[in-house]
């Protein structure tokens, strides 16, 4: 039996590998054992360069193990680091082609021009909604109104409107909290 660093680590001279012989159960696992341990994490830093995704590496990592797993071949086994990053490798190209088909053919994208231009009834729906909110606005306290126009419209956190206006962060998302119930009930009003 081979040394078990010498199997992973380099080829069997040709006169110590067997012709065609099936590798023992117990031996092919405790090589891919040990090549995990010693390989796995330059596996993965390999197939992230390739796949740019750290979960999709170690899925396609797991993957070549598995396959290193199922292997028959003991002249295979020789040359085991090489083969697990020549299995990955493949198919790590393989995903690298799934992903480009399901980028090129999502249904979104040949839509999304179509879908994200608003037809004239939804513009025209669309004004009388903002027109509806703004009088619904008008109704509000001018801090009320201020801290909704801050928050929602300018994109200011509840913490920087506090500040501006002097107030509790509470009071800030009391007046957002009103001023969104306000527009709710006008809009629900205005159907």
């Amino acid at each position: 039996m081979p040394v078990l660093s010498n199997a992973i680590a380099a080829p069997l001279p040709v006169e110590d590998q067997p012709a065609r012989l099936p590798v023992d159960g117990m031996m092919r696992s405790e090589l891919v054992r040990r090549l995990f341990e010693e390989h796995n994490r330059s596996l993965i830093r390999f197939l992230v360069a390739k796949l740019s995704s750290e979960a999709e590496a170690q899925e396609v990592a797991q993957e070549a193990y598995v396959r290193l797993l199922r292997l028959e071949d003991a002249s295979a086994m020789s040359f085991l680091r090489a083969h697990l990053f020549s299995i990955a490798a493949n198919l790590a190209v393989d995903r690298l082609r799934h992903r480009q088909v399901r980028e090129r053919n999502a249904p979104q994208d040949m839509f999304e021009d179509l879908l994200s231009r608003p037809g004239p009834d939804r513009e025209v729906l669309g004004q009388q909604e903002l027109e509806v909110v703004k009088a619904a606005l008008k109704k509000l306290p001018e801090k009320c109104r201020r801290a909704f126009l801050l928050h929602i419209f300018e994109g200011h956190s509840v913490r920087e409107i506090a500040e501006t206006m002097q107030l509790t962060d509470r009071m800030i998302r009391h007046y957002v909290a009103r001023a969104l119930t306000v527009c709710r009930e006008c809009l629900d009003e205005s159907k």
